[in-house]
């Protein structure tokens, strides 16, 4: 058997003796949009449990629009016009600024943001990329449910109309990632981040893939989001291609909501238990770093035997993280 894996921008292939074989298993996703501009342009014209963007718009003055940094595949050319233009339909003199939510990652480099948004957005549009230790860039705005400190970026906290972009994936301890996280870990401090991924959370049981009843990790992102007035979400599902599968628009936490219960009920598969786990982490931008890889890890860990062997192919190319 050949078996084939996302590694940076390329695969990895491998043979394995179809005695010693368990087998090759991916998520049932269904097959990418025909026309991804449609299926997002369709989410964006029936938001869930919002008015659309464009009416959101019209009473407000300045706008922020964060977006995902460069660990992200986030079809970004395709979401962040089509938010920019909604938001400019509502209302065409409001003051738009897009910003970059890094969380506690690396900043992120104008190539990396061409690569995202493309060159005539990075040259025309207002573009912040947030700093999680620039204190002169950040303000306290209360204290998270588990007791840390909420320090959120000032342009979030300023803005008349906050609204995201953003992709739903299982997340190992947030249970999905999309919706409230990109106030936190997305804009806040280090320090709020830091109180938030804690080893105390992580270790949690409802801290885990898919889940988000009861986890505490989850409890202080909706805090932050609800206090930073996230009004408005706009979260794609995406294939192992990086393609739109499915688009939810709409209130950050019931559009999130809605999101996480379509992939809850394709995600899944049932992988039997095995000596020797092979797997990646989906290939760039996922696999930059030790970090990020992390996620692939824990896939593989829900079904290795202790004592066995997890093979992770990832390019780390940036190092640790």
């Amino acid at each position: 058997m050949k078996i084939s894996l996302p590694y940076a921008r390329t695969r990895l292939e491998a043979e394995v003796d179809d005695a010693r074989l368990n087998g090759v298993f991916t998520s049932a996703l269904p097959v990418a949009a025909a026309d991804p501009e449609a299926e997002v342009d369709a989410a964006l014209d029936a938001p869930i449990g919002s008015p659309r963007l464009e009416e959101l718009a019209r009473t407000a003055h300045t706008a922020v629009v964060i977006a995902s940094d460069h660990t992200r595949p986030v079809p970004s050319k395709i979401l962040m016009p089509r938010i920019l233009g909604r938001l400019r339909r509502g209302n065409p003199s409001i003051d738009v600024t897009i910003l970059i939510a890094t969380g506690f990652h690396r900043l992120t480099t104008r190539e990396e943001l061409v690569n995202k948004f493309g060159e005539e957005i990075v040259a025309k549009e207002k573009i912040v990329v947030h700093d999680s230790s620039d204190a002169a860039s950040l303000v306290e705005a209360g204290t998270l449910p588990s007791g840390g400190k909420l320090i959120v970026n000032r342009l979030v906290m300023e803005a008349d109309l906050v609204c995201s972009e953003g992709f739903i994936e299982p997340h190992f301890f947030a249970g999905f990632s999309g919706g409230r996280k990109s106030i936190l870990p997305g804009v806040v401090s280090r320090t709020t981040v830091l109180a938030n991924h804690c080893a105390e959370f992580i270790a949690s049981p409802f801290a885990r893939t898919g889940n988000l009843e009861g986890n505490p990790i989850h409890r202080d992102m909706l805090f932050a989001a609800a206090t930073a007035k996230l009004r408005f979400i706009l979260n794609v599902i995406i294939d192992g291609e990086k393609r739109i599968v499915k688009a939810f628009a709409g209130d950050s936490v019931k559009a999130h909501e809605t999101g996480c219960a379509f992939l809850k009920e394709i995600a899944r598969v049932r992988v039997p238990e095995s000596d020797i786990v092979v797997t990646s982490n989906g290939g760039y931008p996922l696999d930059q770093n030790v970090y990020q890889s992390v996620k692939g890890m824990t896939a593989a860990e829900a079904v290795c035997r202790e004592g066995g062997v997890i093979v992770m192919c990832a390019s780390c190319a940036d190092g640790a993280g």
